[in-house]
């Protein structure tokens, strides 16, 4: 009763003061100290709490990185595949004797409505160096425009006529998506006889010697299930947001790829650039649409199995970045979802599973999913955006240096030694990623509390050939909102006024110890709500 008798008096100063400062500030002093001030000083804490697992996971994946420097051809047995036999002049009787030293490999190409890009993933597909009639080309077209269908059908036809064994296949609907696909690709008769399956995305493009650097791994070695390698993009310059996304995606293969692969034999299947062994496919259960994350679910379930993992950094096929903020969005919303889903998922699975020691159980449950698909989206808005600006309007809470300043710090400059070239991006890269941490942290909640959208699919545009025509842009390209309305996000912008209020009351009535951060971030928010980021496309609007 006491504590309404305040929010009473608070209230009614408030309808009838001439202005803010003129309420009844004692009473607002008591209902801060006694309501708000317990309430945020909990969610410090549990934020505190969360920083120091995130920076105990990555300083724990950056040490391992760094003492565990050991090249995969040191760590397993890798030999190159017999000479002369897979490609080039050579008689029909080496031809058979070398052929039969080679396994028969599937290389599946899933792709929809990839009018920009399918020639260049065919096209480096049907370049790869190996026995020609020990590979199949596999084009999975999932793609609803007749002409596209049409497009990439003739491409196929073209190379079928060169002598390429290459299958285009369609299915009657897009049940499962790209999961669908896959599993529906390997139901050919043809593909049920490959040893191998390489699985390449309609924007990437494998160097001819891709899988004679790769396959011998998967040879000489019956534990490893999969090879992994590396990307690299063709765009990564073009404009700030392809810079920023190339610093996320190089510490994600340089560290947690590297360390997931020397520590455990285990890490999530990146969905292209990597070769699998079709019997473990087999064994783990086949390919699954139950979330937006098939390959990642792979993977996991693969692993239970027993079977081993290797990331292969040195060998890299290029890719291509989203280069719009919507399509990073959609991007990074089905990465993020999907993980948190399969999480709900397998939890149960992973505790259950037998065929692991409790060591990697551990490693499943609390480093991969835990902490990195989990608790870091949820931490990185929740305490920057939200807890810090809004500790400034009550003093009674304060926030430990170590906190506030020495954990991310900690992070940032172990992110940074991974992108030296990069490092005069870190402070825009900070602010950015602080900003798709609302989306991250949203995706996260939809995928644990499966929620609307959590199914949501949106495949990611492309721009293939036509990057240096359409892409020349300087780093931030203005939008006017009159000119396409769907270019302003709503969400970024009532953040933005947010942290906008409260370093305004920073400046004014607070400590003033942290407004220039938050008019930093209040700044990066309104630059992303407005569409001021990205390279420009023609509106559906326009």
């Amino acid at each position: 009763m006491e504590l309404e008798g305040l929010w009473a008096r608070v209230l009614h100063g408030a309808a009838s003061a001439a202005a803010p400062w003129e309420w009844d500030r004692a009473a607002w002093a008591a209902v801060r100290a006694r309501a708000v001030a317990p309430a945020l000083e909990a969610a410090v804490w549990a934020c505190l709490a969360m920083s120091v697992m995130l920076v105990l996971e990555v300083c724990y994946m950056s040490v391992a990185v760094n003492l565990l420097r050991r090249t995969p051809e040191r760590r397993y047995r890798w030999e190159p595949m017999p000479s002369g036999t897979a490609g080039g002049q050579q008689d029909d009787e080496e031809a058979a004797v070398g052929g039969e030293a080679y396994p028969m490999v599937l290389v599946q190409i899933p792709m929809y409505n990839e009018r920009e890009v399918y020639k260049l993933s065919i096209r480096a597909a049907c370049a790869l160096i190996w026995p020609p009639d020990r590979i199949i080309i596999q084009v999975l077209d999932d793609s609803t425009d007749p002409y596209i269908k049409e497009l990439v059908e003739l491409e196929c036809k073209g190379w079928a006529s060169k002598k390429i064994n290459i299958k285009y296949e369609i299915r009657q609907s897009r049940k499962g998506y790209k999961a669908g696909a896959l599993k529906k690709g390997m139901e050919h008769s043809y593909a049920q006889e490959c040893d191998f399956v390489a699985i390449f995305d309609a924007d990437f493009q494998p160097e001819p010697d891709f899988l004679l650097r790769t396959i011998p791994f998967l040879v000489h070695n019956p534990k490893i299930a999969l090879v992994q390698t590396r990307w690299e993009f063709v765009n990564y310059n073009i404009c700030l947001l392809t810079r920023i996304q190339k610093m996320s995606l190089d510490y994600h293969f340089k560290v947690e790829q590297e360390s997931g692969s020397s520590m455990h034999a285990f890490f999530g299947f990146n969905g292209t650039a990597g070769v699998w062994r079709v019997s473990a496919i087999r064994e783990a259960g086949g390919w699954k649409d139950r979330t937006t994350v098939e390959d990642m679910d792979l993977a996991v379930r693969a692993s239970l199995k027993g079977c081993q993992f290797l990331y292969v950094g040195d060998i890299r096929v290029k890719s291509e970045l989203p280069s719009t903020f919507k399509a990073y969005r959609h991007q990074q919303h089905r990465w993020t979802c999907g993980a948190a889903n399969l999480f709900r998922k397998m939890a149960g699975d992973i505790v259950r599973s037998k065929g692991v020691t409790v060591w990697k159980k551990l490693h499943l449950l609390y480093s991969f999913f835990f902490v990195r698909r989990v608790i870091a989206p949820i931490l990185t808005f929740l305490f920057y955006c939200v807890v810090i600006p809004l500790s400034v309007m009550v003093p009674e809470v304060s926030i430990p240096v170590w906190g506030m300043f020495y954990i991310p710090t900690a992070i940032t400059v172990m992110n940074a030694i991974r992108n030296p070239w990069s490092i005069h991006l870190v402070p825009i890269w900070i602010l950015f990623e602080n900003v798709m941490s609302m989306h991250r942290m949203r995706a996260a909640l939809t995928g644990l509390l499966e929620t609307m959208y959590v199914d949501e699919w949106v495949v990611t545009e492309k721009v293939g050939d036509h990057v240096k025509d359409k892409l020349q842009v300087p780093l931030l390209t203005p939008v006017k909102p009159t000119e396409c309305v769907e270019r302003i996000y709503v969400p970024e912008l009532l953040v933005a006024f947010y942290l906008l209020l409260c370093a305004s009351y920073d400046v004014v009535l607070g400590a003033g110890h942290y407004y220039l951060y938050i008019f930093l971030q209040a700044f990066a928010f309104l630059v992303l709500g407005f569409g001021f980021v990205g390279t420009a496309t023609p509106c559906s609007c326009a």
